[in-house]
């Protein structure tokens, strides 16, 4: 079984709060209005100090705007449909490998002899590929408009993987 880290859990959870507020406009641009750490973490229950770290890290890789003051808070750097989970991902946890031999260092002793080395990579990639087709913006409740209420867009989030 592949699980996403804690971390990597609360970021999407993050970036699907941002992406769900309204659209604040000054002028001719509309942009997303900043929240701050403290009303996400208390949204989604997760502890204020950590949901920090991890909203600086995406700040860092350039996923969210970090605005200071009074007002401050963070916001999508890019509309939601153009951020994917696998980024989310990556800027959280690093690089994606699902078993020791496939690294960014390279091979493993047994690179020679493996028969499974190939077989790992292509499932590997295919978990990249699916994480990079999934975007924020799918992550985003909707109404039903058959029931009225709100339902997820991708069966209730991006939490667990099954292998």
């Amino acid at each position: 079984m592949l699980r996403l880290t804690k971390k990597a859990d609360y970021g999407l959870m993050a970036l699907k709060y941002l992406a769900e507020q309204p659209m604040e406009s000054s002028g001719q641009n509309a942009r997303p209005a900043a929240q701050s750490a403290k009303d996400i973490a208390q949204a989604y229950h997760i502890p204020p100090p950590l949901l920090a770290k991890i909203l600086q890290t995406l700040a860092r890789a350039g996923l969210l705007i970090s605005h200071a003051g009074t007002n401050g808070g963070y916001a999508l750097a890019r509309p939601a449909s153009q951020i994917s989970a696998f980024e989310v991902i990556r800027a959280i946890d690093g690089p994606l490998f699902i078993t020791s031999c496939i690294t960014i260092h390279g091979t493993c002793d047994l690179a020679g002899h493996c028969t499974i080395k190939e077989p790992l990579r292509k499932v590997n990639d295919s978990i990249t590929d699916l994480l990079s087709n999934i975007r924020i913006s799918d992550l985003v409740e909707k109404p039903d408009p058959y029931h009225g209420e709100n339902s997820a867009a991708v069966a209730g989030g991006l939490v667990t993987i099954l292998a």
